[in-house]
């Protein structure tokens, strides 16, 4: 991996107190290569998550691979320090995205934010006494979907939902797949729309994506995935959307009229396995629209971006359909790693 990705470890370090922050720019280059994400938990040990594993930060510095005395505890004046700064010192500028439990950070890293829940009419309008922030270290990583777009030859026109597990790299691979046909590297450069609710793929920031997303990629930043998708489709003639994370009705609606106005969809859903996929029923929702002629599974946080395997939609759907969607091995044995 290169140096870039120990940047990008650096600025969503940024977020982070300085108490917490300085230890932890201090790490060497190749824990920050690999970080995935920086876990601070009130009363508990400052963690590092890797491919390998869970690593904790020590007082004086570097990892250790168990809790105990030596190591960095998150006091929780740390936790208040460091979610003010992630909100630049504004959280009721943050108060839409913090009920879903989250704030996107400059670089489009994703801090997760636990705490007590503030109820209004029983819906979720804010977090009070926050115990725990995740940092989520966004990665740009050219070439990522390189074996997954060679296995599908280059061709995406029938859409494809790529599905994994948390930590799998699916919004890595979206972000490679959306520079890789907006610039040509797959023969003709393709309009592309990515549709960023959470500003995690192109990481926008003021109007600008941090991230390299093509010379002809338009980004919707910060639209609900429903209407940005059938924004993209009114009025910027994309042939390709691509948008993180769907599981809505509306936004299996909005997949089906891109669909009927020829426009391709490129999207992620979690799920661990072809079995955990079928057996949602939004995901099933989203494969009946007919909007993707593929799916590809990612294997999980150890080997993140890795293709487990590609499925024909419409054969998860006959397995499901058929009453065996328990782990769908005839289905993986008939197709993995083939189109």
């Amino acid at each position: 991996m290169s140096d870039l990705n120990g940047e990008r470890f650096d600025s969503a370090a940024a977020c982070l107190c300085e108490r917490i922050r300085v230890p932890v720019l201090n790490l060497p280059g190749a824990v920050k290569r690999r970080a995935q994400e920086i876990r601070l938990r009130v009363g508990r040990p400052v963690c590092v998550c890797c491919p390998g594993g869970i690593y904790f930060l020590r007082e004086r510095g570097g990892l250790s691979r168990a809790p105990g005395s030596g190591c960095l505890t998150a006091a929780k004046a740390d936790l208040e320090d460091s979610f003010r700064i992630l909100c630049g010192y504004s959280v009721y500028s943050h108060e839409g995205e913090l009920r879903s439990g989250y704030v996107t950070i400059r670089g489009g890293h994703r801090v997760g934010v636990c705490g007590t829940a503030v109820l209004q009419n029983g819906s979720v309008t804010g977090i009070r006494d926050v115990s725990s922030l995740n940092v989520r270290v966004a990665r740009e990583i050219p070439g990522s979907a390189d074996r997954l777009l060679g296995l599908l030859r280059g061709s995406l026109e029938g859409g494809l939902l790529v599905a994994g597990p948390p930590a799998s790299g699916k919004t890595t691979v979206l972000r490679d797949i959306a520079r890789q046909l907006s610039d040509g590297s797959r023969g003709e450069a393709r309009k592309v729309a990515v549709v960023d609710e959470r500003g995690e793929i192109a990481g926008v920031f003021r109007g600008e994506p941090q991230n390299s997303m093509g010379a002809c990629c338009d980004v919707l930043d910060g639209y609900p995935k429903a209407e940005g998708i059938l924004t993209a489709v009114r009025s910027l003639s994309p042939q390709i959307v691509v948008c993180d994370e769907l599981g809505t009705q509306a936004e299996a609606e909005a997949v089906e009229q891109s669909l009927n106005a020829g426009v391709a969809v490129v999207a992620s859903i979690h799920a661990g396995s072809a079995g955990e996929l079928v057996r949602r029923k939004q995901a099933a929702a989203l494969l009946r629209t007919g909007a993707f002629g593929h799916v590809a599974l990612l294997c999980g946080s150890a080997e993140p971006g890795k293709v487990r395997g590609i499925y024909r939609a419409g054969d998860l759907l006959a397995e499901a359909g058929g009453g065996g969607p328990a782990d769908c091995r005839g289905v993986s044995r008939g197709i993995s790693g083939v189109v």
